[in-house]
């Protein structure tokens, strides 16, 4: 006789617990206990049939190169390694309306065009639903194949009779298998339902893709064995409110994990940027204090963005700091080596730092364009324009080297920037620059002059 028992299991990780718990002790989120029915089956192990497997040594195995599946979407293939790797999964997360479902459904009319088989199942959307929406997109799906589905047994049987090079699940969230008594969603069903269709894809040699929810955190809802499961995740950053959106590699198996694709919403569906330090630059207004421009390095590719600063006098006991596209434990630290090295009063200051476009920045080199922008906005002058500002600034207020300088000042050229302060052992590594062009500085304090002139070290 079947036994049924009572877990509390984390909705994260998938942690389980005999009751309920506010935090959990694995991966320390709180509020992620949800409670589900489990049953016990016994004496599995003895059941269990034998497996017939073979030991093989590394020489005797023989690979085949396959060719990848290009996409027609460039900036997809590059975060793919160069297009789709035959019996490969990908994982797509994003924010609801961030634009999955809509990418996603571009691939697949392109596709079905070149007489890849392509099948499309959705869980969320009707068979009619999708079809409006390739309409209003303008895409040709007359080669597509539609499914309307949520059982992963049933899906899987549709497989077995198409024989799809391509499949697509919309969402993993919403399928479920009808063995298991917990509800579709839970840490059971898409781990399960992931394991499921994961090992068909590799054992059937068709590429699949699923399009995964996030939770409030901003995380890829369900527990992270599931981006184990696959060879790809890919997250959708960006504001809704905002017609940019940032496609970043978490994962890849087969290619880097550092290359970014960047999105423009238009009415038609997602359009390439193929040049994002011109999108990112083109809005810039007359020269303010508070305002720089920095050469970030997303993988392969230099991009050069705005970054903006305010500074105010605090109104209440305790200053505010905020930091949007920026890490905000970086900028504490760049707050106090400005005061401790270079003699600015920020104790008395709120301060606001925000990267324009929605991008965010998390290397390094993009410290001293934040010194100088709080520096501006303090004192109430304008950085020069047509100026970049590129290098990590140490404890000490030394200016230390950033790694592919040549692709930074190059970038910064094409755009026709006129200054570029580097620090200054990148400096010395460069041949053939005309002086004035690129500046190397040693410390903070050098970078702020050479911007501002003579800096008096005072108090505001």
């Amino acid at each position: 006789m079947e036994k049924f028992k009572t877990r509390y299991i984390c909705q994260n990780c998938g942690y389980s617990s005999i009751r309920w718990l506010g935090k959990c002790p694995s991966c320390e989120q709180w509020e992620t206990f949800v409670e589900e029915v489990v049953k016990e089956e016994r004496g599995v192990g003895a059941q269990s049939a034998p497996v017939d497997s073979t030991i093989y040594s590394f020489s005797e195995i023989k690979t085949s190169q396959k060719s990848r599946i290009s996409t027609d979407v460039g900036e997809f293939d590059r975060l793919l390694g160069g297009g789709i790797v035959p019996a490969s999964v990908t994982l797509l997360g994003g924010e609801p309306g961030i634009g999955k479902s809509t990418l996603l459904l571009q691939i697949a009319s392109n596709l079905s065009q070149k007489k890849v088989s392509v099948l499309y199942i959705s869980g969320e959307e009707s068979i009619e639903q999708i079809k409006l929406r390739a309409e209003r997109l303008n895409l040709p799906g007359d080669k597509l194949l539609l499914l309307n589905e949520t059982n992963a047994d049933s899906i899987k049987k549709h497989i077995d009779e198409v024989k799809p090079q391509v499949v697509i699940i919309d969402s993993i969230q919403i399928m479920y298998l009808p063995g298991l008594s917990s509800a579709p969603g839970s840490v059971a069903q898409v781990r399960e339902c992931s394991s499921l269709l994961t090992c068909d894809a590799k054992k059937k040699g068709f590429s699949l893709f699923l399009i995964g929810h996030v939770t409030k955190t901003g995380a890829i809802a369900g527990p992270r064995v599931v981006e184990h499961l696959v060879d790809t995740v890919l997250y959708f950053e960006g504001d809704t409110h905002n017609k940019y959106r940032i496609l970043r590699t978490l994962k890849n198996r087969f290619g880097s994990t550092e290359e970014i694709g960047i999105f423009q919403m238009e009415l038609d569906g997602l359009k390439e940027v193929s040049n994002p330090s011109e999108i990112f630059l083109s809005h810039q207004g007359p020269q303010i204090s508070g305002s720089v421009v920095v050469a970030a390095m997303e993988g392969t590719r230099p991009i050069l963005v705005e970054l903006q600063a305010l500074v105010s006098p605090t109104i209440f006991g305790m200053p505010e700091r905020r930091a949007n596209g920026l890490d905000y434990k970086r900028l504490a630290v760049l707050l106090a080596v400005l005061e401790k090295r270079v003699g600015v009063r920020l104790q008395n200051q709120d301060v606001f730092v925000n990267v324009v476009g929605g991008i965010k920045l998390t290397e390094p080199a993009v410290d001293l364009g934040a010194a100088a922008a709080v520096v501006s906005s303090l004192r109430e002058k304008p950085i020069p324009a047509r100026t970049v500002a590129i290098g990590e600034v140490g404890l000490g207020g030394e200016v230390r080297p950033v790694s592919n300088i040549e692709r930074r000042i190059s970038e910064a050229e094409r755009l026709g920037f006129t200054k570029i302060i580097i620090p200054k052992k990148n400096r010395e590594q460069i041949k053939n620059k005309k002086e004035g062009l690129v500046i190397g500085v040693d410390t903070v304090l050098d970078a702020v002059e050479e911007l501002f002139g003579n800096f008096v070290r005072k108090d505001v």
